[in-house]
């Protein structure tokens, strides 16, 4: 079978060297380094490279900077440094190792807020921290701005998302997926206190990033959702994108379909996230992070769900990023390691 798919993706390869390659992209995900021996993840059923992440990002950046064109841009998907970082009181130092491979990248980085930035750090810190990218973001007029009601940058209320305009027709639009959480949030907050009700609604057990005995498993505490502002918001931007016949690609830190990962990693209100993406022609791919075995499905309406594995995972020998050649028809995304190479046509 993986015979016949790679003369396939070779058959496309030979067609879309007859195209314009409009630009290219990186993705990258769940790097999670700190300076620690290896260790195994909480259920301890997984080895967790620590050390060796950092290597792994590094040399990601070096092969991005080789290639024949390089990226456009890398979108970063989250968890750029482990939770164990706070335990061992290196934070800050371990942060500053990965941004400084981070300004050795001839491309500009989009930075995603996962898990483990909120175990590190609060909102706003982030928020004053290189890892907002925001500054990347796009100021068009005509484009739907966020809720005027809403402070941008409140760490009591606000979210963090942006969208960007890397090429004519083509729009790329980060998600908070932590807009909804008790991780990140501060307890006298509306968003935090509407969050604990919504989670300890569905999530009966002490500790409340257990999922056992749960209906829906994804509501754990290390996950997260989306607002009903944040997702008016979105919709009013994909709106605009319809209308001007934009194909756009939606990234964040978890997924939004229960095909293209282990459901205990999705979105807590994953469903209306995705019927609202399946509402909009424009939309094309949406890529996530968080589950480090990784993932992909081609949805019914013809949206590609691709879950990055993770790097903190990636055993030695082995790597785990991408980049995504953008085409007029498709994406294909070329894959090193665990990450897998794809054919992404667009939606008709």
């Amino acid at each position: 079978m993986q015979e016949i798919y790679s003369n396939v993706l070779h058959r496309e390869n030979v067609r879309s060297d007859e195209m314009e390659l409009y630009f290219t992209f990186g993705i990258i995900a769940d790097v999670q380094y700190a300076d620690t021996a290896d260790s195994y993840n909480f259920t301890r059923t997984r080895k967790r490279y620590y050390r060796q992440s950092l290597h792994l990002f590094q040399s990601a950046i070096e092969e991005w900077n080789k290639e024949a064109q390089v990226p456009s841009f890398i979108l970063q998907l989250g968890d750029i440094i482990d939770g164990i970082n706070f335990q061992l009181q290196a934070s800050d130092v371990s942060l500053q190792r990965v941004l400084n491979e981070v300004g050795k990248c001839k491309a500009a980085f989009h930075h995603v807020w996962g898990n483990h930035e909120f175990y590190n750090f609060s909102r706003d810190y982030l928020t004053n921290s290189e890892l907002n990218s925001k500054c990347l973001q796009d100021e068009q007029e005509s484009v739907p701005t966020r809720p005027k009601c809403v402070p941008e940058d409140s760490d009591s209320e606000g979210y963090y998302a942006y969208h960007f305009c890397p090429f004519h027709s083509f729009r790329f639009l980060m998600v908070d997926c932590y807009d909804l959480s008790i991780i990140g949030r501060k307890p006298s907050s509306k968003k935090y206190q509407d969050s604990m009700k919504i989670l300890k609604e569905k999530n009966p057990n002490t500790d409340l990033n257990s999922p056992e005995g749960l209906l829906e498993n994804q509501f754990v505490q290390y996950n997260g959702g989306f607002s009903k502002e944040q997702l008016e918001w979105l919709d009013g931007v994909l709106t605009f994108s319809d209308e001007n016949h934009e194909r756009v690609v939606i990234f964040g830190h978890l997924p939004i379909h229960p095909d293209s990962t282990d459901t205990v990693c999705l979105a807590w209100n994953y469903a209306e996230m995705l019927s609202l993406l399946q509402s909009h022609l424009c939309v094309v791919c949406y890529i996530a992070g968080h589950d480090h075995d990784g993932g992909y499905f081609l949805d019914s309406h013809g949206i590609h769900h691709i879950t990055v594995p993770g790097i903190i995972e990636t055993p030695p020998g082995s790597h785990a990023f991408g980049t995504v050649q953008v085409y007029e028809g498709s994406m294909i995304l070329k894959g090193r390691g665990s990450v897998s190479d794809r054919i992404m046509h667009y939606r008709k």
